[in-house]
């Protein structure tokens, strides 16, 4: 139950988020196509290691608060635009990835399930007020929602002993290396062969650094695995695989970025 409620909540914050990122559109665009190729590739690389399994999905999304927190790490070092790219681009991640457990896997998605995800994420897209909420929940999800839903479902039931089997080592190839190679891609491709542009203090050497950091997924990825999959074996080599990929991601993101300064 009281995993249902975090759940929840974070997902009423992702709604919010969603949709305080949505009041400037155009802005948008550059990191929500950027997002779709940290989407893809992760799920391309899983699926050509593993063929057929349905854990390809568990290698898209983003944790937002993750993500956010490790780059924290930095402080003033970190460049502003930076940390505007990668909160875009980690709303729309999450996004898109509603819509895929919605299109996928709605035959495997419970009513109970739906209301809390998807339904939650609809009722924070709707409210008044988001600004306000994101600023009191957001710190919630950080120091509250995110340690204990992590204890809950990863930490606690973490098996080692499956660190080394293919599901997990997939996982960890597809988002470390997927999620970078993609979102660094599509966004060359963009700014290459598009009006899009990034904004004038980001530079393409700084969007590696938040492909590296997109690479954190754990609740979101967590939720889907959970809905999705059947075998116990597989959804304990999935959390290994999160765990690994989420440690290995943020290191990389963060000592990557350490070398281009705000002052840069």
């Amino acid at each position: 139950m009281l995993s249902e409620v975090l759940t929840f909540i974070f997902f009423l914050l992702i709604g919010l988020e969603i949709r305080e990122g949505l009041q400037k559109p155009k802005d948008a665009i550059l990191p929500a196509i950027s997002a779709l190729g940290g989407m893809i590739f992760p799920a391309l690389i899983f699926l050509l290691l593993i063929p057929g399994s349905q854990a390809w999905a568990v290698a898209m999304p983003t944790d937002v608060a993750l993500a956010i927190g490790a780059l924290s790490i930095l402080g003033k070092r970190v460049n502003p635009a930076v940390r505007l790219f990668l909160l875009t681009l980690a709303v729309a991640d999450d996004f898109f990835s509603l819509v895929v457990i919605g299109i996928f896997f709605s035959e495997d998605l419970h009513l109970a399930s739906a209301i809390y995800t998807l339904g939650a994420a609809t009722i924070g897209f709707l409210l008044p007020l988001r600004h306000k909420l994101i600023s009191i929940l957001s710190p919630f999800a950080t120091f509250v929602i995110i340690p204990v839903y992590i204890f809950i479902n990863l930490l606690t039931k973490l098996d080692f002993s499956v660190a080394t089997e293919k599901v997990s080592v997939a996982v960890v190839i597809a988002r470390v290396i997927g999620k970078v190679f993609g979102i660094t891609l599509f966004t060359f491709l963009c700014i290459r062969f598009t009006k899009l542009r990034l904004p004038q203090a980001l530079h393409l050497k700084e969007v590696v650094g938040v492909g590296f950091l997109a690479g954190m997924g754990l609740t979101v990825s967590i939720v889907i695995a959970e809905i999705t999959l059947e075998s116990r074996s597989e959804l304990a080599q999935v959390r290994m695989g999160l765990f690994f990929a989420a440690i290995a991601s943020g290191l990389i993101g963060v000592l990557w970025l350490r070398r281009f300064p705000a002052s840069q």
